[in-house]
């Protein structure tokens, strides 16, 4: 099982590409991202490296002029870590590893560093664990480079099995010793889910970090682990919610990120159940991030991953309080109006409006507009409520 270890920071360097289908601010975007995932994960970044390639390098990621560059700082610098943006292959680690002499993560390794330090319950420890392991299997011939190949010849005939072959077959029992575990695990939480009685569901879905916990814990008056950093929630929590007459239960879930590992979409199938699960969905988006239209699509794209796109859902737009606009002086006839420039009241007339009036601006931390908030999510899971459950009385009549 994994264990909870602290941390010091440690000293990393950060490497990106530009490529036809990533340009310059998109890369830099990334790198900002990726200097978050490495603060959460316990490092601090000295610098970051960007080379504009076609494509990345097949042996070393990087070509070997740009190399050679990282190679100089990071032995001036004494970094213990090098963290790559994209997923590296088993061989370029190896041959980086090699050139570098140093830790080389890419980013899903770091994504799994983060999930086993934050998770909590014995079950997402397993899935962590299980998605380690598929990660590390096609891994394993770089640790033992002493035995890597079966030779032939004398004194190499007869029975038996390689070190590799061993630490394979090790790696692949427990891969299905996991698979059982979390099988049995799902069986139990899908009754679970079940015998949760004649209420309607939500669930609060988004990007990471965008404060769908500090929501939660705002409406349903509960002490949920919320924090500013990445993947701060790993568990899902359930809480039942009462607006008015009208109790219903509301499911806190694990964010998304862009490039999520195949792995973990794999691993957390199961908490991801909740999601698929729910009547209605509550798509939290952080508006004060410059990227935001980014995150709303790549959440969708794993919604629709998880077959529950099709689902009625609110559009939540958060953290209000801290959204700022560029502003254009009134003498300048230059600069031209861009998104960057859009006040509240603009992104109000433009996609958002479209979302059939179920889009709401808020503020969790503040408390801002939360009546309103609440208003539209009881109309809708009022409607929802009396189609699936026609006979079941509210708690009282509401004769408004």
């Amino acid at each position: 099982m994994i264990e909870k270890v602290k941390i010091d920071y440690e000293k990393a360097v950060l490497i990106g590409v530009i490529t036809q289908n990533q340009d310059l601010d998109k890369s830099n975007e990334y790198l900002d991202e990726l200097e978050f995932l490495t603060f959460t994960a316990g490092g601090k970044v000295l610098k970051r490296f960007v080379q504009k390639l076609a494509t990345p390098n097949s042996r070393t990621f990087l070509g070997s002029g740009k190399m050679e560059e990282v190679q100089e700082y990071v032995k001036i610098h004494e970094v213990g870590l090098v963290v790559f943006d994209d997923e590296l292959t088993p061989a370029q680690q190896r041959n980086i590893e090699k050139i570098l002499e140093c830790k080389i993560l890419d980013r899903t390794n770091l994504i799994l560093d983060i999930f086993a330090q934050r998770a909590q319950t014995s079950y997402s420890r397993t899935q962590v664990e299980l998605a380690q392991y598929q990660y590390l299997l096609p891994r394993l011939t770089g640790m033992w480079t002493h035995l890597e190949r079966q030779r032939g010849g004398i004194g190499m005939r007869g029975p038996g099995e390689t070190e590799i072959e061993t630490d394979r077959r090790i790696v692949r029992d427990r891969i299905s010793l996991l698979k059982k575990k979390l099988a049995k695990v799902d069986k139990q939480m899908s009754v679970q889910r079940g015998n949760r009685g004649a209420l309607i569901r939500v669930a609060l879905v988004g990007y990471t970090n965008v404060g769908k916990s500090t929501l939660m814990n705002v409406i349903s008056k509960s002490d949920v682990f919320a924090e500013n950093k990445l993947f701060a929630t790993l568990d899902t929590t359930v809480r039942k919610v009462v607006i008015k007459n009208l109790p219903f239960l509301v499911s806190d879930t694990v964010g998304f990120i862009r490039k999520l590992p195949t792995q973990l979409v794999e691993s957390f199938k199961s908490t991801l159940d909740e999601v698929r699960e729910a009547d209605l969905l509550l798509h939290v988006v952080d508006i004060s991030h410059p990227s935001f239209e980014d995150h709303v699509a790549s959440v969708e794209k794993i919604l629709g991953e998880i077959n529950a796109s099709d689902k009625p859902c609110v559009m939540v737009f958060n953290k209000i309080d801290s959204y700022d606009p560029e502003v254009i002086d009134d003498d300048d006839l230059i600069t031209e109006k861009t998104k960057a420039h859009y006040t509240l009241e603009d992104w109000k007339q433009t996609w958002m409006n479209k979302e059939k009036g179920e889009a709401i601006f808020i503020s969790a931390l503040k408390k801002n507009n939360l009546e309103e908030f609440k208003k539209i999510v009881y109309e809708k899971v009022k409607e929802l409520h009396i189609k699936r459950f026609p006979y079941n009385h509210f708690l009282y009549e509401d004769y408004q």
